[in-house]
């Protein structure tokens, strides 16, 4: 937090700060004084002048753009000397995200945050925990990505898992995980020698990886979540369908963090309730099949 500042103080810094950011820029005094329309005499005054004025708005908004700095920085108002478009589109980011969450811009913020805890609310089922029959199914149709790059990019993401190079926490909706088991929704017409082989493969994969991975289900009744990753402290990137929202600053990923947190405090079924749970879902959909009326 920047503390007030007395007019001379003031001064000081901004003389200090304007000279760091010549000497950056690698600019002449004549030079600045040919970018900012003034004569020699007036920079020179800016640079080494010992009055506790300060110059006028115009003056240090041209010297402010000359010098590829923010006027708020110059004036001591600030400790980042980007203007505000550059750190907007320093702590900001909207890539494209051409299908889901397994491509390759995702997977670089991975490894980015090695070794931080990676908090993740799916769109749909985790894609690096999904089969290949599963995968197979939902990029059958799609022109952005092949199924076979696909199940590449979650076999990838899978073994980084495997390879505990982040502590990895999920948060679903109950209704997200039922909806796959029954075939209802977006997961209506896989057929279920699929889902069954999908449960077994979440079953046993808690079985291999937690507690480095835990998954919590809440109720989306009470509480609700966009699909979501937190990467450590570096970044949150919420995902839109086909661009992602990336923040990587600070006070921003704290307060998604902060969301996140509330889901698991929310939680209905949490890591060790998972297995169980997957099990009577899994009884069901067998059930389910002893129906004509089951597909």
């Amino acid at each position: 937090m920047l503390e007030k500042t007395d007019k001379r103080a003031r001064a000081a810094l901004f003389r200090a700060r304007l000279a760091e950011a010549v000497a950056r820029q690698g600019l002449s005094q004549a030079a600045l004084a040919r970018a900012i329309g003034a004569d020699r005499s007036t920079v020179s005054q800016l640079l080494h002048g010992e009055d506790a004025r300060l110059p006028n708005a115009q003056l240090v908004a041209e010297t402010a753009r000359a010098l590829k700095v923010s006027a708020d920085w110059l004036l001591g108002l600030t400790h980042r000397p980007e203007s505000a478009a550059d750190l907007m589109a320093t702590v900001i980011d909207m890539p494209e995200a051409p299908r889901a969450m397994v491509d390759e811009i995702l997977f670089r913020w991975h490894r980015e945050a090695q070794g931080y805890k990676v908090r993740h609310v799916p769109a749909s089922l985790p894609d690096m925990l999904k089969t290949n029959a599963v995968l197979a199914w939902e990029y059958e149709t799609t022109l952005a990505k092949s199924a076979e790059q696909a199940i590449q990019a979650a076999e990838e993401r899978l073994a980084w898992q495997r390879g505990n190079r982040s502590d990895y926490e999920i948060a679903m909706p109950l209704h997200e995980i039922a909806s796959f088991c029954r075939g209802e929704g977006y997961w209506t017409g896989l057929p279920v020698a699929a889902r069954l082989e999908q449960i077994d493969w979440l079953i046993a994969l808690h079985d291999q990886l937690y507690p480095g991975l835990r998954i919590f289900l809440f109720d989306a009744r009470a509480v609700f979540s966009a699909p979501v990753t937190i990467f450590g402290p570096l970044l949150a990137a919420v995902y839109l369908g086909r661009h992602y929202l990336a923040f990587r600053d600070a006070e921003r990923v704290a307060a998604i963090t902060a969301h996140f947190d509330g889901l698991i405090r929310a939680a209905t079924l949490g890591p060790r309730d998972w297995p169980d749970h997957l099990s009577r879902l899994r009884a069901e959909v067998g059930q389910g099949c002893a129906s004509p009326r089951q597909g």
